[in-house]
């Protein structure tokens, strides 16, 4: 029989961090309130405005009559899924619906997700006040409106008013055409949505070449683990430990905040996948426990040069040949690719970043990347460091 003591503390799902996803991406806007085309028309111009910061994506249903349909000749054969190289763009056509379980997953690359809102729902709101299509039917889907633009009047009905109420005074207010202010309040928005960057010190490793853990070495007057730390939180605002079972069971009690593995036996990806899995809506500036040349030069170079709308922005290693995974910036946007390489039979960080979308940087000194696994290589550094 079950105790219930034990009936209580049973749980039926595993403790995730879930991303803060809307209807297709983390930010997105429908804009609704005025027919298709007007929607369509400003849609394309805040994307043309927007395309040198961010990546857009358009959400849109199909019109009838507003274009010619096309036959696919496969999908009318019975093929499920048609991919075409369009040779300036790609295009997968498919047969069956979609649910948000698989489209959302075509969304992570993307900065924002502009949705024609007379057709679809998103979790933020650009509400059209335009006689020609009121609101007054589809108040549902005005959940959090941020912006307001009125087409062909100067007023806001009494029933948006009644149903934005107190909220209404805080939102801003432009006129259709003023696409310029409405280009710059979009991109404001979009920068304001940027993941907060938090900083992860690798020290879940073995150290067998070392001989003892590298993350307890002291190079400048303290364990590896802690100046590392101290490096980072200058520009994270939290900085964690990534650790392993046995070092978490030393940690237990202390302020120290640590992410214990939970994905294990993938060396340092376990390590950053743990941290998504706890924090998925992060980004990650992961460092390895074991650099111990490395200063506020290279982080200076690596948050500046930080590309909040690639996967991850990371130097050239010490060789200058491929990205170097453990000096590197991973957004939100990483965790999906890491865990579909993983599904793929991957675990190596660095061949994420080789075949995926990234910021690479030039390091301002390779010295500092020198990885020290060793005992003669640990009495090298050290001699160079206290010469």
């Amino acid at each position: 029989m079950t105790s219930d003591a034990t009936t209580k503390q049973h749980t039926k799902h595993a403790k995730l961090g879930r991303p803060a996803l809307g209807t297709f991406a983390r930010t997105e806007l429908a804009i609704l309130g005025t027919p298709c085309g007007n929607i369509k028309k400003l849609a394309y111009e805040l994307t043309q405005r927007l395309s040198a910061e961010a990546t857009v994506a358009y959400v849109d249903a199909d019109h009838k009559g507003e274009d010619t349909v096309e036959t696919i000749p496969a999908l009318s054969a019975g093929a499920s899924m048609v991919f075409t190289d369009k040779i300036t763009f790609n295009r997968f056509d498919l047969s069956r619906p979609l649910n948000d379980y698989q489209w959302k997953p075509l969304f992570t690359d993307y900065d924002l997700v502009l949705v024609n809102g007379n057709h679809f729902t998103a979790q933020v709101q650009i509400a059209v006040v335009d006689p020609k299509k009121p609101l007054e039917k589809k108040l549902d889907r005005l959940t959090d409106v941020q912006l307001l633009l009125l087409k062909d009047t100067d007023t806001v009905p009494d029933y948006l008013q009644t149903h934005l109420g107190e909220k209404l005074s805080g939102i801003p207010m432009y006129h259709f055409d003023e696409t310029d202010r409405i280009a710059d309040w979009v991109q404001a928005y979009v920068r304001q949505q940027a993941a907060p960057l938090l900083g992860l010190v690798l020290t879940g490793g073995q150290s067998t070449r070392m001989g003892r853990d590298k993350a307890t070495l002291a190079y400048h007057g303290k364990p590896q683990r802690e100046y590392a730390s101290d490096l980072l939180a200058k520009y994270c605002e939290e900085v964690y430990w990534s650790v392993n079972a046995e070092q978490a069971a030393e940690l237990n009690g202390q302020t120290q905040p640590y992410i214990t593995d939970s994905f294990l036996g993938l060396g340092p990806l376990g390590g950053i996948l743990s941290a998504f899995r706890q924090r998925p809506d992060a980004a990650w500036l992961v460092l390895a426990c074991d650099l111990p040349l490395l200063s506020e030069k290279s982080l200076d170079a690596l948050v500046a040069g930080r590309n909040r709308s690639k996967m991850a922005t990371a130097f050239l290693d010490s060789d200058g040949r491929f990205p170097e995974p453990l000096v590197s910036i991973w957004e939100p946007r990483a965790y999906p690719v890491l865990l579909q390489f993983l599904a793929m039979g991957h675990s190596c960080p660095r061949k994420a970043l080789i075949n995926s979308d990234i910021a690479l940087l030039n390091a301002p000194d390779v010295q500092e990347l020198t990885n020290v696994n060793d005992p003669a290589t640990m009495q090298a550094v050290s001699a160079q460091l206290n010469e």
